[in-house]
């Protein structure tokens, strides 16, 4: 998975709360697991006037104008701020894997989900978890602001505000080095490729019997 060290991006504010996982990637565009191509079918229902469904040419469909990732003003973002127990509902990978191919490096709340919020991790995404009164006053800055962006420094923990303002957050150590360094959980084990090998060729001297055709 992508690295993440360090963000300056485009901020799309969602006032919503509760969004689950089913509105985040509908149900119908579950049949793939190539983490790969979800990006046009995030928050479907939301998006789009008519009913997605699996291999459409998403850009011939009629737009929702008042979905706030169709305003013209959002378009790039790469922060997503959020409300309340984002990411809630089923386990499916795949939301994380919606975002992520929408342009998402970054989500930005209150509260999430905890299976969401630990796919996030596993999947190059960042969850920052901020008091509700940051989060609410990134909304107002969000929305009175066009254009309005926020640094975000992975090894520093911290969200830094156009105006100077620091705020800091917590993550999980493992977590953090795993993000920082672009290791999902494939890539976690492969770090250990060279030990891995030389178990199995001991293996194959001391029980020979399992390796027998």
């Amino acid at each position: 998975m992508r690295a993440f060290t360090q963000l300056d991006g485009l901020v799309a504010p969602l006032d919503r709360a509760n969004v689950d996982t089913d509105a985040i990637i509908p149900k119908q565009f579950l049949k793939s697991i190539k983490r790969a191509g979800f990006g046009p079918n995030a928050f479907d229902e939301w998006r789009y006037l008519d009913r997605g469904e699996p291999g459409q040419d998403c850009a011939k469909r009629p737009l929702n104008p008042d979905f706030v990732l169709n305003q013209p003003r959002y378009q790039g973002a790469a922060i997503l701020l959020t409300r309340d127990n984002f990411g809630c509902g089923s386990s499916r990978e795949h939301a994380p894997w919606a975002l992520e191919d929408y342009g998402f490096r970054a989500l930005i709340g209150t509260s999430f989900a905890d299976i969401f919020f630990n796919n996030c991790f596993k999947n190059g995404l960042l969850p920052i978890k901020l008091p509700a009164v940051e989060v609410d006053a990134l909304f107002e800055l969000a929305l009175a602001t066009p254009g309005f962006r926020l640094k975000i420094d992975l090894a520093a923990q911290t969200v830094t505000r156009p105006d100077g303002k620091v705020l800091p957050f917590d993550v999980d150590p493992f977590r953090k080095e795993c993000l920082l360094n672009g290791w999902d959980d494939i890539g976690l084990t492969l770090r250990h490729a060279e030990n891995i090998r030389e178990f199995e060729a001991r293996r194959r001297i001391d029980q020979p019997w399992l390796f027998a055709q």
